[in-house]
């Protein structure tokens, strides 16, 4: 048995949940989210409480337990409190800067770039080094936060560039200058 798969979902009186052939939608204070998932897989609701089970132990639904209980867990977390992702800036004249919709990033580069936030994405930035990105669905923050540490990851001799808060770079030894 999945030990994922089997832990209960407890479900918020603020939050709805409608199961529909291959899809859950469920529905909170800070939005909306829908999800296809296998038809196969078997809902219980019980005094707020869903629970995920298998209708046998065959190898494909063994490996959509634990997924499918994942992603509804992550849903109705994101409809609740939502989820955000902290991104550093570091290196000397590297900044970021906010435009409305804009997240304008001076890094190094002979322009700066500029990246519009997709729609339920929202990033903030505090001071000029710091850039935090919120949302509803947990795949698309952290999807947006990669794509803005990819215009500039850090490099491994100074470190320099973008980087998720606490996360740890190894910096290599540069050259010796033996002849």
């Amino acid at each position: 048995m999945s030990r994922i798969g089997r832990m209960p979902i407890n479900i918020p009186a603020s939050v709805e949940i409608k199961i529909d052939n291959g899809s859950v939608r469920v529905k909170g204070p800070k939005g909306e989210l829908v999800q296809a998932i296998s038809k196969d897989m078997i809902f219980d609701i019980q005094n707020g409480v869903l629970c995920v089970s298998r209708p046998s132990d065959d190898k494909e639904h063994k490996a959509l337990h634990g997924l499918t209980r994942k992603l509804v867990a992550n849903m109705v977390e994101g409809v609740t409190n939502g989820f955000t992702k902290e991104l550093e800036i570091v290196g000397v004249g590297y900044r970021a800067q906010k435009q409305g919709n804009k997240l304008i990033l001076n890094l190094g580069y002979s322009h700066p770039v500029e990246m519009v936030d997709p729609e339920d994405i929202q990033t903030v930035v505090e001071g000029n080094n710091k850039i935090i990105v919120k949302g509803i669905d947990k795949q698309r923050v952290g999807e947006h936060a990669a794509n803005i540490k990819k215009v500039r990851p850090p490099e491994p001799y100074k470190g320099k560039g973008v980087r998720y808060a606490g996360e740890y770079v190894r910096i290599k030894e540069g050259k010796t200058g033996k002849k």
